[in-house]
């Protein structure tokens, strides 16, 4: 799951902000494991001697003590990981690495996991419900649909909320259409989709916790089955509405839609038929498809469509499973127009527990609020919330981690456009333009894909009246190009008032320095007549 989150948020930022995205992704890992295994577990499943207080929070088996039931303890770890990596997606781009470091030590060691203690521990108060003569109500969440998915996306709204939208993702005139910020790889987002399709079956199978007994391998297994029914039909009707909206096929609106499928069947997929997919499905694609464009609307930008996926995606899974799941409203509907005796008493204990579902929903959501505004509030007011405008323009890469997704010289090719590579059977080594010989790569900072696609942009731009064809007689002029093109690069990434001057060092040799290249070359030699034919020979 983790490394399909990876993929899925760092295709879909830019390539100045991979490197940012994806060591959040890490140490969603990294700092979950601590605090689950330091606060987390006792707080969600460790027993409490006072009842009263056991119905909202565990007290017992801190760091583990006592405890050996450790795959039960790394399977609610890994969800507590993925609550807390949900919001990651949704404040991408501009977070400030503080902001990300609290919020995510703050869900996964006690957001989550009180919010388990009440809905999976047996002494909770969402799972014991309300018994009132023939309704007895529980909270029916299977794999997390409500805990998990619900609570990071309601998070995930309150965090784009109060963040605010990246710079240039909405026009300053409300009245103009939004600037839709594409992400920088396709094909890695579409492989953290996959990842993550195959990462639910067993995020929802996985949930029956053990095959020991007599019909838990078939649970496993229909759980399985509607995971991957419900995703499929939530994606097929979020791709044809899209098509009849727009016209096109997209790709990775379908893949999040999949992924709120997924979600919704987190709830009940351990006790709906296949063919309640269907519902579960259209549903959740069509909640997907209203959600993400009233976060536009409503102009909060979330990057991955955390709310719409996550949230939208869980609010229907607790809804679905008490409408079409075994003993649910359609069922209960269904018995009493069949003739069953007591069909007045299923139906009121359907809707009862539909009712129960929703205040559950509730409690998650207005949980999870009233931990984090405080804490993004305290951020936001301390100047921790979000990056500066510069970094968040320049990108987090290189000024929160020194380290480039895609360094530039990864892509040198060590030839200029316009040269023709020479004949690999001669040793051009003696015949290299002066300037060439000695001609290094800077260790300063890099060019990113943006900037280095804009020079190729800038080139191609140039008219034909402009850039004549590059064609040279002599060294003179070869040289000559090379000086207005290092200019003009140096003009492009560098203020004015930040242009490096041409130094005389001596009399015959003059440098310039550029972003990416040093070139020197003195000015008074000259190639023999013989030279020049070798040089025109390879160009």
């Amino acid at each position: 799951m983790q490394c399909g989150f990876a993929f899925l948020e760092a295709g879909a930022v830019r390539s100045k902000n991979t490197t940012n995205i994806l060591i959040k992704n890490l140490l969603d890992s990294c700092i979950a494991i601590v605090g689950y295994w330091a606060l987390g577990w006792a707080l969600a499943f460790g027993d409490c001697p006072n009842n009263t207080i056991g119905l909202f929070v565990g007290y017992s088996q801190f760091f583990l003590a006592n405890f050996s039931n450790y795959p039960k303890f790394f399977f609610q770890y890994v969800f507590a990981a993925t609550s807390a990596t949900i919001v990651s997606g949704a404040v991408a781009e501009r977070c400030e690495f503080a902001n990300y470091i609290t919020y995510c030590s703050v869900i996964s060691t006690l957001v989550y996991p009180i919010l388990t203690h009440w809905g999976w521990h047996p002494k909770g108060w969402m799972a014991l419900g309300i018994t009132s003569g023939v309704v007895n109500t529980h909270y029916d969440d299977f794999a997390g649909s409500g805990v998990v998915h619900l609570c990071g996306g309601s998070i995930s709204f309150l965090a784009a909320y109060i963040i605010g939208p990246r710079i240039g993702r909405f026009p300053e005139d409300e009245d103009d259409e939004s600037d839709e910020i594409l992400g920088h790889s396709v094909p890695f987002a579409a492989l953290g989709g996959f990842i993550l399709m195959f990462g639910f079956l067993a995020f929802n199978g996985g949930s029956m916790a053990d095959i020991v007994k007599p019909g838990e391998g078939h649970i496993v297994a229909l759980a399985m089955v509607n995971t991957i029914l419900s995703g499929a039909f939530a994606a097929l009707t979020y791709l044809i509405a899209h098509y009849l909206y727009h016209g096109k096929w997209t790709l990775l609106l379908t893949i999040n839609a999949c992924l709120a499928g997924m979600v919704s069947s987190c709830a009940g997929c351990n006790k709906m038929e296949p063919w309640a997919c269907i519902f579960v499905g259209v549903g959740a694609g069509l909640i997907y498809l209203t959600l993400s464009k009233v976060m536009i609307r409503w102009r909060i930008d979330d990057p991955l469509d955390a709310f719409a996926v996550h949230a939208g995606g869980g609010f229907w899974g607790l809804t679905s499973v008490a409408i079409i799941g075994h003993d649910g409203v359609v069922y209960a509907i269904g018995n009493t127009i069949g003739g069953a005796t007591d069909g007045g008493d299923q139906i009121a204990q359907a809707f009862a527990q539909l009712g129960w579902q929703w205040v559950c929903a509730f409690a998650i959501v207005t949980w999870s609020i009233l931990w984090m505004w405080p804490i993004f509030g305290l951020l936001k007011k301390i100047g921790k919330l979000r990056v500066s405008e510069e970094v968040e323009i320049n990108g987090l890469d290189i000024y929160k981690h020194g380290e480039s997704a895609y360094p530039l010289h990864a892509y040198g090719h060590g030839w200029h456009d316009f040269e023709s590579a020479p004949d690999t059977k001669v040793n051009h080594s003696k015949h290299l333009p002066v300037g060439r010989k000695n001609r290094i790569m800077s260790v300063h900072p890099e060019m990113s894909l943006e900037q280095l696609a804009s020079v190729y942009d800038r080139s191609g731009s140039v008219g034909e009246t402009d850039q004549p064809k590059r064609l040279f007689m002599n060294q003179m002029e070869r040289r000559k190009s090379r000086m207005i093109e290092a200019n003009a690069l140096s003009a492009l990434y560098l203020d004015d008032n930040e242009v490096p001057e041409r130094k005389n060092t001596n009399s015959k040799t003059v440098s310039l320095q550029v972003p990416t290249t040093i070139v020197e070359a003195p000015e008074t030699e000259i190639l023999t007549t013989e030279e020049e034919k070798k040089e025109s020979n390879w160009m």
